[in-house]
């Protein structure tokens, strides 16, 4: 069981990632990235990383999504073309796929994957996850903090310059 669901699960990560690059539309683009970022999640949660699966949601499907679809709003995008046949069935594929992850989560919550005896060897709970994390590699997460702030600083900059080039330009 636990295979067919890895495998459903993949295929739907899959296809909806692959839904999200062909979408003229950036808000549907969005929506079907979201749902690739929570079928990957499930993925994580059945491999036997639960504080992954909690994270992929909480930060990218959550925040950063949010932030994206700010994005988005701000730049306006423009309507796609108004086909009264496209519109009529352009919900099918995000209610499948919605449904086929809420029926493999529905499933995960129902039949704990550590029983099965496939994954208990990789289980690490969330404490023992963030001793392995700071005790061995302590130094990697600083140095990957760091450059996370330079690059903020750096895109700050460079949005505060084009900001100013856009006002003398006006």
């Amino acid at each position: 069981m636990t295979a067919l669901l890895f495998y459903i699960l993949s295929a739907l990560a899959l296809l909806a990632t692959l839904l999200c690059l062909t979408r003229p539309n950036p808000v549907h683009a969005l929506l079907y990235l979201m749902q690739a970022l929570f079928a990957v999640a499930l993925l994580y949660y059945l491999l036997g990383a639960p504080l992954l699966a909690a994270w992929q949601v909480i930060l990218y499907a959550g925040a950063i999504m949010v932030l994206f679809l700010f994005v988005i709003m701000l730049l306006e995008p423009a309507s796609a073309a108004k086909n009264a046949a496209a519109k009529r069935f352009r919900w099918i594929p995000p209610a499948m796929i919605g449904s086929l992850l809420l029926a493999c989560g529905g499933i995960l919550v129902g039949m704990d994957p550590l029983k099965s005896g496939e994954i208990a060897g990789f289980w690490l709970s969330p404490r023992g996850f963030g001793q392995a994390l700071f005790e061995h590699f302590g130094l990697a997460v600083e140095i990957v903090s760091l450059i996370l702030l330079f690059a903020a600083v750096g895109a700050f900059h460079l949005a505060r310059r084009h900001s100013a080039n856009r006002e003398d330009a006006s």
